[in-house]
């Protein structure tokens, strides 16, 4: 395992955990017994884990927090432009604690669940556009 794996002090890493959740969140659908509840929250964490990313760069402290409009008003404090896009993804944020659980919010629907992931993929994109490109591991041979 290269040696910045799993650095919580990489943009990349988050990155990278961010493109993760989002490919659970793309591919569980096709899988049994899943619920588009959980799918949900794999593509809140993937836009958490991507907007946490900008602020490592920027060496910004942040809370431990899944509210997606916290964190981008950190950014908005930081000098970052929120587009109006990007701002839609707090509507994410209802699927990192009320739908994880039995009783505390209606089923998620599949429209609800590919909103979801189009908003993530959006958030992913912008963030990655906003960062500089990962320097690639050199070989030690």
């Amino acid at each position: 395992m290269p040696p910045n794996d799993r650095d919580p002090t990489s943009p990349h890493e988050w990155v990278r955990r961010a493109r993760s959740n989002l490919a659970r969140a793309r591919a569980g659908r096709n899988v049994p017994d899943v619920l588009y509840e959980d799918l949900c929250f794999d593509a809140q964490q993937a836009a958490e884990k991507a907007i946490k990313a900008l602020l490592v760069h920027r060496q910004v402290r942040f809370p431990k927090t899944h509210d997606l409009l916290d964190l981008l008003t950190l950014l908005n404090q930081e000098g970052f432009a929120i587009p109006a896009e990007i701002r839609e993804a707090d509507a994410l944020t209802h699927y990192a604690v009320e739908t994880r659980y039995p009783g505390l919010a209606e089923e998620v629907t599949a429209d609800e669940h590919t909103r979801a992931v189009e908003l993530a993929e959006r958030v992913l994109r912008w963030v990655v556009a906003q960062l500089p490109p990962a320097v690639p591991e050199k070989n030690s041979a």
